[in-house]
């Protein structure tokens, strides 16, 4: 071969190598490139899926009920259109609530009813047991505390009151106010220990007990309910009597008195900054006998997390002769 032709020969290959070598640079370049963008993506999307930091709650908000009592009517038509129907009027405002408390007027037992399709005067009128088909239906609708110191809880003896508290643990709501035994009770919401201490006027020595249970709870809980069960009833007009009592819980270290049994809506009283309401009236119950007695009143009060200062909005209710209760808006 000529020496020419050899250096031509050579010269291309030379190109070669060098067009060879600009391609895979370029390509390395281009991988890097890609690479690099990649990972910088990467890092974006892990700044834009950091996780939003939750602020808590300011203010939790509880509703306070008066009397729910399902036997009698109230029971029939539970057995014509079910538990919830009862509840149907008012379960907007029941769940929108981070708590609801109502005194429930009675046991929930096996037992058969003895009310139903009795009259006024007759002994067995003012006997009470519930189904036990309602204490699921009361944690459906955010009644998940109740109050059990009043005059109807031991209808059914001690097998009736052990029998409410088995039913109520079941369907995890909690509750107060059994003399001897879980007659306080301290419930953390949002931040917030609440103390609900309860006062029965109808089991010998509750009062000593009660401001023994604020003094107690006091110590334990940023705001002090007592839940009561006093006064007489169907009379919105006070005794001094239940005034004074009033009075003393808010001096002993209550924060909010909430009454219950008349079965009217009684005043409600400011004392020294703080709020007693000595009767909400009826929630559920079957007394259409009087204009009075088919009123009843809920207390929604807000609690601010940091300052625990309470705010107040009372809503009007109405007992409808069909066995629900409704919001009075009038």
């Amino acid at each position: 071969m000529s020496s020419g032709k050899k250096i031509t020969i050579l010269a291309l290959l030379i190109v070669i190598v060098i067009i060879s070598s600009v391609f895979l640079w370029l390509e390395l370049y281009k991988n890097n490139i890609e690479s690099f963008a990649s990972v910088k993506q990467s890092e974006i999307s892990k700044i834009e899926k950091k996780p939003e930091i939750k602020s808590e709650k300011k203010t939790i908000s509880i509703l306070f009920l008066g009397d729910l009592m399902a036997d009698r009517y109230i029971r029939q038509t539970i057995d014509k259109k079910g538990v919830d129907y009862i509840f149907s009027g008012t379960r907007d405002l029941l769940k929108s609530e981070d708590l609801v408390v109502a005194n429930l007027e009675g046991p929930i037992t096996n037992n058969n009813s003895i009310s139903v399709n009795t009259i006024p005067g007759e002994r067995s009128h003012l006997i009470f047991t519930f189904d036990p088909s309602l204490a699921p239906i009361l944690a459906q609708e955010n009644i998940k505390v109740v109050n059990i110191g009043n005059n109807h809880i031991a209808n059914f003896g001690a097998d009736g009151k052990t029998q409410t508290k088995e039913s109520l643990e079941k369907n995890n709501i909690e509750y107060f106010g059994d003399t001897g035994e879980n007659e306080f009770l301290i419930k953390e919401i949002g931040g917030i220990k609440i103390g609900f201490v309860n006062y029965n006027q109808f089991f010998s020595g509750s009062l000593d007990r009660t401001l023994e249970n604020i003094k107690n709870v006091r110590l334990q809980a940023d705001i002090v309910v007592v839940y009561t069960h006093w006064g007489t009833e169907y009379k919105t007009e006070l005794t001094e009597n239940i005034k004074n009592l009033g009075r003393k819980f808010i001096d002993d270290g209550a924060d909010l008195v909430i009454g219950t049994h008349p079965h009217v809506v009684e005043p409600m009283e400011e004392y020294k900054g703080k709020r007693i309401y000595y009767s909400l009236g009826n929630y559920i119950f079957d007394q259409y006998f009087s204009q009075e007695t088919k009123k009843g009143l809920a207390v929604e009060v807000g609690i601010d997390a940091q300052t625990k200062k309470m705010k107040f909005n009372d809503i009007n209710l109405k007992l409808e002769t069909n066995g629900q209760t409704s919001i009075n808006t009038l």
